[in-house]
C-alpha cells in the first residue's frame, strides 16, 4: 500500500531580489519521511495554485511550517503596525481556511510555529506582537548570531496539563524544546484549548476541544533533529500514525 501524502505548507522566498519561490525546509521533509512514514510535497502556500479541497483529497495530512512573515492582523480585527513585522497574505487566504476545513473533516495535521499561530487565529484566536515586549514575558526570539546548533538548542521548559493531550503524547508533563518566535497567543480562539506553557505563561501547545481528527500544535521547532529529539520524535509519530489511519480509511 502505498505511504500517505503529507503536504507541507510552503513560504515565499525571493531569490536575488528578483526570482520569486515556493521553498520549505527540508527539516520539516525529513521529519516527514523519516518519522512519519510519508511522502513529503511542499505546497505552493497560494490558494489560486493549491485550492483547499483539491489539496485535501491529494494528501492525507498537512504539516503548517514556521516562517518570517506573520499572520496579517487583519485576520484577528486589529491594525497592521512595525511590531507585526512582514506578512505573507497568500499564505494567510490558503492556510487558514484548510485549517477550518481539516478541522471539520477530521483530516489530520501538525502547526509548528507560525503554524501554531494560524491554527489560533484559524479559530477566532488573537495574536500579540511581540512576546519580549509584555511585561514579564522572555525573549522567545531565535539567537541573532551563532551556528544552527546554537539557534536551535533547547531554551525552556514547556509544562503540559497533567493527564492531557500532549503529556499522554510526550509520556511526561514537562518536555525541553528549542524556541525560535517573535509573536505569540493573544486570545485563544474558539475550542482552542493551551496545553502547554513555557515559564513565563507563554502559550506553547495547543488543541481543538471536540476536533474530529488529530490536529495539533506547537510553538517551537519540533522538526529539528526530529529523529533523535525525544520530544519531536513522539510528536512526529503520532502525527504520522494519524496519517496511515486517514489514508487506510480512504
Amino acid at each position: 500500500m502505498a505511504r500517505p501524502v503529507v503536504g507541507i505548507i510552503g513560504n515565499h522566498h525571493l531569490i536575488n531580489s528578483q526570482y520569486l519561490v515556493h521553498g520549505a525546509g527540508e527539516m520539516n521533509a525529513w521529519a516527514v519521511r523519516d518519522i512519519c512514514d510519508a511522502l513529503p510535497v511542499i505546497v505552493p502556500p497560494d490558494v489560486l495554485l493549491a485550492p483547499v479541497t483539491d489539496l485535501m483529497e491529494a494528501c492525507d495530512g498537512f504539516v503548517f511550517t514556521g516562517g518570517r512573515p506573520n499572520v496579517h492582523p487583519k485576520e484577528y480585527g486589529e491594525t497592521l503596525t512595525e511590531d507585526h513585522g512582514n506578512m505573507d497574505e497568500n499564505r494567510d487566504a490558503l492556510a487558514l481556511p484548510l485549517i477550518r476545513a481539516l478541522v471539520e473533516r477530521g483530516q489530520p495535521y501538525l502547526a509548528i510555529c507560525r503554524g501554531f499561530q494560524e491554527m489560533n487565529v484559524a479559530m477566532g484566536g488573537s495574536l500579540y506582537p511581540e512576546i519580549r515586549d509584555l511585561p514579564g514575558r522572555d525573549n522567545h526570539r531565535m539567537p541573532p548570531d551563532g551556528t544552527l546548533e546554537e539557534k536551535f538548542a533547547l531554551r525552556h521548559d514547556v509544562t503540559l496539563t497533567p493527564g492531557g493531550v500532549f503529556a499522554q503524547v510526550f509520556g511526561a508533563d514537562i518536555v525541553r524544546t528549542n524556541t525560535l518566535h517573535g509573536q505569540g497567543i493573544n486570545q485563544p480562539g474558539q475550542r482552542i484549548v493551551v496545553d502547554g506553557h513555557a515559564p513565563d505563561g507563554t502559550p506553547e501547545a495547543i488543541y481543538v476541544r471536540d476536533a474530529k481528527g488529530f490536529g495539533l500544535g506547537v510553538q517551537w521547532h519540533p522538526e529539528y533533529r526530529a529523529s533523535d529529539d525525544p520530544v519531536s520524535q513522539p510528536l512526529f509519530a503520532a502525527f504520522g500514525a494519524a496519517t496511515h489511519m486517514w489514508r487506510n480509511a480512504r
